[in-house]
């Protein structure tokens, strides 16, 4: 599925989708990004039972130092569950956003601004892929379903094999369950 445009809009179907498929598929992990919790708030209208659930957050100090926007309580909610829950920097531009724009011509910066070329969310389902990997919560190479999103929601889910940060090439994208139609103005990391 192609949404018209990008944006919170589509989370619900986006996840939807995405749990639709991978029991579909029998793929058991699905790895879901959730800055702030509002797309994690999203997997309880779904039945999850048998999937392996993981939420990636963001790294603390991307609001005030020493904070994190997705909110404790919600990190007990969900550990409570049975979800896991990783909070680590962006694989791809954690460091180097301190070099300078996201146009900058440090290695993860490219990587970034290419993938943004399909969807913001396919750079960040590759990012959360290698993060749940460098944490040690999926296999490598192991089909997964990763949602990912615009703007504070998820528009975009690929059926994926993902990799380590350091052999980030090694990552397979294998489908598209769905994405957005790209605005022009799609520069944001």
């Amino acid at each position: 599925m192609v949404f018209e445009k990008e944006g919170i809009e589509n989370t619900e179907k986006t996840v939807e989708m995405a749990v639709k498929t991978a029991r579909e598929r029998g793929i058991k992990d699905l790895v879901v990004a959730s800055s702030t919790g509002r797309t994690a708030d999203c997997l309880e209208k779904f039945d999850l039972t048998g999937l392996n659930v993981t939420i990636v957050t963001t790294a603390y100090g991307y609001g005030a130092p020493g904070t994190n926007r997705f909110p404790e309580e919600k990190r007990r909610h969900f550990l409570e569950k049975g979800f896991k829950v990783i909070t680590a920097a962006h694989a791809l531009t954690g460091v180097e956003r301190a070099l300078g724009t996201p146009a900058s011509d440090a290695p993860g910066n490219v990587i970034a601004a290419t993938l943004k070329l399909i969807s913001r969310g396919t750079k960040v389902c590759v990012e959360i892929g290698a993060m749940a990997c460098d944490a040690g919560v999926i296999m490598p190479g192991e089909s997964i379903v990763a949602v990912a999103g615009t703007g504070g929601g998820a528009d975009t889910a690929i059926i994926m094999r993902p990799a380590n940060t350091h052999k980030l090439f090694d990552t397979r994208l294998d489908e598209f369950i769905c994405k957005p139609i790209v605005a022009l103005n799609n520069t944001k990391a």
